[in-house]
C-alpha cells in the first residue's frame, strides 16, 4: 500500500510538472498573439503532448493546424474515446490526476486565463459587429462542410448507416400508416358514431391539418434542440394520442385525438430525411435517401394488410352496456400505433446528428459520434484495427443569445425567457429562408411542393371515390321496384335489400329479426304492424302512414321517417347509438383495402428506379422527367370507365409520380444549410399538407359530375411543377451545406 501511495504521489507530481510546462508555453503563445488579434481565428496553435497512462482521447493537435494524426502517432493510439477520471483542479488551478481536458478543437487555443488577455478578447468579441460575426459564421460553415464530407469518406458507409436506415424507416413507416388510418376506419366509424356527411369530411381531412401544424412545429424545433430529440417527442405524441383514439367513444374526442396524433407524426418526414442525410457522403446521399422512401410504401402496405385482416372480423369486439363499444376497427387503430412505438424504442439506441452538434459548437459530442460511426463500420468490415485519425473538427462560431436566468429569477420566469428565446431563434430561422440568398430557391420549391401535392393527393383520393361511384351506379342498376303491393298477416324474417316499395299496404305484418339494407318505402301504409329487432342501413320511409304499429328494439330513428304520419304508434327500447352494418359484402372491403394495397405496392418500381438513377442522372432530371410523364398519364383517366380500369390507372399514376417525390425530398435536403434544413423542410411539408386539403376538397366535389375538370387540374398542376423544377439548382455531387 505504501508503494502504491508513493507511485501515486510521483504520478501526480509528474502530471503537475507537465501541466506547468504546458501552461507556460500557452501563456507565451497568448502573449505573442495579442499583437495579432485580427488573425486570431485563422492562426491557431496547439501544444502537443503525450500522456504516459492509457487515456485514449486524441489529445494531440497538429503542429501545422491540420486535422489528422501523424501516421506514427496514430499507430500507437487506442481505439476508445473516453476518460476514466474527471478530477478537478488544485489551489493553483493546475492539472492533476485524470482531469478531463476535452477533445482538442479548433478554438481550444483561445481559452482565457482569469483576468488575462483572453478575457479582454472575450469581452471585445461580445460587441463585435453583427455583420462581421455572421460573415465569420458563414466561413466556418463552409469550412465545416468540406471537412465533414472528408470525415464521412473516412468513416465509410456500412453497418451504422444501415442500422439508422431501418430505425428511421420505422418513423417514416408510421407517417405512411397515419395517412391511411382514417380512410380505412371511416366506413365503420361513421356508423359506430352516427356521423353526418360534414362530420365524415372533417374526420377525413383532420389528419392533414394536424400534420401541417406538426411539420412546421417539429421542423423548426429540430434545428434548435436536435433532430433525434425532436423526433422522439413528435413520435411519442403520435403514439399516445393514437392509443387514446382507439378507446374514446365520442366523435369530438376521437377527432381531437386524431388531430394531435397528426401533429405528432407531422414531424417525421422533415426530420427523418434531414437526420439521415447528415450521415451520408455525397456519392451515397441521393441513392440511400431514395431507398429510405420505400418505408412510406411499406407503411401503406402494413395499414392495408392490417385493415383487411382486422376490420371485417366483427367478432373481435366487446361492449359494456350500450354506452361503451369497442369494435374491430378500434383494434385496427391500436395496431397502427405499433410502428411509431417501435421507432421510439429503436431511436433511443441511436445518437444525435454529429453535424447538428458541430453546427452548434459542440465539438466533443460531434467527434465522439463520428468516431462511433467509423469504429462501427470498420469492425463490421473486418478492420477493427483501423483508427479514427481525425483529431480536430471545425466548429461554427455561435451567435450570442443572452437570457437572464439568474438564481434570483423565479423558475417560471426562467422557462418563460427560455421559451421566448427559442421562439425568437425559430422566427429568425424561418425569416432566413426568405433572405435574399435563399428567397428564390424557397419560392420555387414552394411552387413545386404545392403543385405536386395538390395533384397527387387530389387524384389518389379521387380514384377510390370514382370507384365507389361506379360501384354505386352498378348497384342501383340492380334495384327492384314494387308498386301497389298489398300484404296481410305476413312475417318478414329475412334480409330485405336494394328494393323500392311504392304505394303499398301492409296489414298486421310482422318484421322480426331482420336486416334492411338500401330499402325505400314511399307513399305506403303500415297498419297494425309489429317491428322487432330490426337493424337498417340506408333505409328510409317517405310519405308513409303508420297506424297502431309497434316498434320494439329497432334502430329506426326519427330521421329515417321523412314526412311520415304516426297514428297511435309506439317505440319501445329503441337501440342506442348507431349500429355497424354487419352485412357489408366483400366487394366493399375489397374496394377499400385491396385497391389501396395495390396502389401502394405499385410505387415499388418507381422507388427502385429513382434510387438507382438518382445519383446518375441528377435530381432535376428525375424530378422534371417524372412530373412530365405523370402529367401525360393523367389524360389516360378519360378511359377509366370500369372498376378494373380505374385501379390500373391508379397503379400507373402512383408508380410514375413516386420518383418525382423522391427527387423532391433529396433536393430539398441539399438546398439548405444544416442550421436551416429541417426548418425549411418542415415549412415546405406543411405547405404540402395544405395543398393536399385543397386538392382533396376540390377533386371530391366533381365525383359523379365530370372527369374533365379534375384531370385538367391535375395535369395543369403537374405541368407547371415540372417546368418550375427545371429552374432549381442541381445539387448532385455537392457537399452537404
Amino acid at each position: 500500500m505504501e508503494d502504491g501511495y508513493q507511485n501515486r504521489t510521483g504520478f501526480i507530481k509528474g502530471a503537475k510538472d507537465i501541466a506547468k510546462e504546458v501552461k507556460r508555453q500557452t501563456s507565451k503563445k497568448v502573449g505573442r498573439s495579442v499583437d495579432r488579434m485580427s488573425d486570431e481565428y485563422s492562426k491557431r496553435s496547439y501544444s502537443r503532448f503525450e500522456e504516459d497512462d492509457d487515456d485514449d482521447y486524441p489529445m494531440q493537435g497538429s503542429q501545422d493546424g491540420g486535422y489528422y494524426r501523424g501516421d506514427s502517432q496514430a499507430a500507437n493510439d487506442d481505439e476508445g474515446g473516453h476518460s476514466d477520471s474527471t478530477e478537478g483542479h488544485d489551489e493553483d488551478d493546475e492539472i492533476y490526476e485524470g482531469e478531463y481536458q476535452g477533445i482538442p478543437r479548433a478554438d481550444s487555443g483561445k481559452g482565457s486565463l482569469a483576468g488575462g488577455p483572453g478575457s479582454v478578447r472575450a469581452g471585445a468579441q461580445q460587441f463585435r459587429d453583427v455583420g462581421v460575426s455572421e460573415a465569420e459564421r458563414r466561413k466556418d460553415q463552409e469550412e465545416l462542410a468540406q471537412q465533414y464530407e472528408t470525415i464521412l469518406q473516412e468513416c465509410g458507409h456500412g453497418k451504422f448507416q444501415w442500422t439508422l436506415y431501418f430505425v428511421l424507416g420505422l418513423a417514416l413507416m408510421a407517417d405512411g400508416v397515419e395517412i391511411f388510418v382514417v380512410g380505412f376506419v371511416l366506413p365503420s366509424a361513421e356508423k359506430d358514431m352516427c356521423l353526418s356527411e360534414p362530420n365524415k369530411s372533417m374526420l377525413g381531412l383532420i389528419v392533414y391539418f394536424g400534420m401541417m401544424v406538426g411539420a412546421f412545429l417539429w421542423g423548426a424545433l429540430a434545428d434548435r434542440i436536435g433532430r433525434r430529440q425532436s423526433l422522439l417527442i413528435s413520435l411519442s405524441i403520435n403514439s399516445i394520442f393514437s392509443f387514446f383514439s382507439s378507446f374514446v367513444q365520442g366523435y369530438s374526442t376521437f377527432l381531437f385525438c386524431r388531430l394531435l396524433s397528426g401533429v405528432g407524426i407531422g414531424g417525421s418526414i422533415p426530420i427523418v430525411f434531414s437526420y439521415y442525410s447528415e450521415f451520408l457522403s455525397q456519392e451515397k446521399r441521393g441513392e440511400h435517401l431514395s431507398w429510405l422512401c420505400m418505408f412510406w410504401m411499406i407503411g401503406g402496405i402494413y395499414a392495408s394488410a392490417m385493415a383487411w385482416g382486422i376490420i371485417p372480423h366483427y367478432g373481435w369486439s366487446f361492449q359494456m352496456g350500450s354506452a361503451y363499444q369497442f369494435h374491430s376497427w378500434r383494434v385496427f387503430v391500436l395496431v397502427c400505433a405499433f410502428p411509431s412505438v417501435a421507432a421510439i424504442a429503436a431511436l433511443n439506441a441511436m445518437p444525435e446528428s454529429p453535424r447538428f452538434y458541430l453546427e452548434n459548437g459542440k465539438h466533443d459530442e460531434g467527434w465522439m459520434i463520428l468516431k462511433q460511426v467509423h469504429d462501427t463500420n470498420m469492425r463490421a468490415k473486418g478492420h477493427p484495427e483501423r483508427v479514427f485519425t481525425v483529431t480536430t473538427i471545425k466548429t461554427v462560431k455561435q451567435m450570442d443569445e443572452l437570457v437572464d436566468t439568474g438564481t434570483d429569477t423565479p423558475v417560471w420566469q426562467r422557462y418563460r425567457l427560455k421559451i421566448m428565446s427559442l421562439s425568437q431563434q425559430i422566427r429568425n430561422n424561418i425569416l432566413a429562408c426568405f433572405s435574399p440568398e435563399y428567397k428564390r430557391t424557397t419560392f420555387m420549391l414552394m411552387a413545386v411542393w404545392f403543385t405536386m401535392s395538390f395533384s397527387y393527393y387530389g387524384l389518389t383520393v379521387w380514384f377510390p371515390d370514382m370507384i365507389k361511384y361506379i360501384q354505386k351506379q352498378e348497384y342501383e342498376s340492380r334495384t327492384k321496384t314494387f308498386t301497389g303491393e298489398q300484404t296481410a298477416h305476413v312475417t318478414f324474417n329475412f334480409t330485405l335489400e336494394n328494393q323500392v316499395h311504392r304505394q303499398g299496404h301492409f296489414f298486421n305484418d310482422k318484421f322480426l329479426n331482420l336486416k334492411m339494407k338500401s330499402m325505400v318505402f314511399e307513399d305506403s301504409v303500415f297498419e297494425e304492424c309489429f317491428f322487432e329487432d330490426v337493424t337498417s342501413t340506408h333505409t328510409f320511409f317517405r310519405n308513409c302512414t303508420f297506424i297502431a304499429s309497434l316498434f320494439y328494439n329497432t334502430d329506426l330513428f326519427k330521421y329515417r321517417f321523412v314526412n311520415c304520419k304516426l297514428v297511435n304508434s309506439t317505440f319501445i327500447h329503441n337501440k342506442e347509438g348507431c349500429m355497424l352494418d354487419f352485412s357489408d359484402d366483400f366487394n366493399n372491403a375489397y374496394m377499400i383495402y385491396f385497391v389501396n394495397f395495390l396502389g401502394t405496392l405499385a410505387v415499388l418500381p418507381g422507388n427502385i428506379v429513382s434510387a438507382l438513377l438518382m445519383d446518375k442522372i441528377g435530381r432535376l432530371r428525375m424530378l422534371a422527367g417524372s412530373s412530365v410523364i405523370s402529367c401525360v398519364s393523367c389524360f389516360f383517366l378519360m378511359f377509366g370507365n370500369s372498376e378494373s380500369g380505374m385501379i390500373a390507372l391508379l397503379c400507373l399514376f402512383g408508380g410514375i409520380s413516386i420518383a418525382s417525390w423522391n427527387a423532391l425530398d433529396v433536393i430539398t435536403v441539399e438546398l439548405y444549410p444544416s442550421d436551416k434544413r429541417t426548418t425549411a423542410f418542415g415549412f415546405l411539408n406543411a405547405l404540402c399538407k395544405l395543398a393536399a386539403v385543397l386538392g382533396i376538397s376540390i377533386f371530391q366535389s366533381f365525383v359523379g359530375i365530370t372527369k374533365a375538370v379534375p384531370i385538367l387540374f391535375a395535369a395543369g398542376a403537374l405541368g407547371a411543377g415540372s417546368f418550375l423544377a427545371t429552374k432549381l439548382p442541381e445539387t448532385r455531387g455537392q457537399v452537404l451545406q
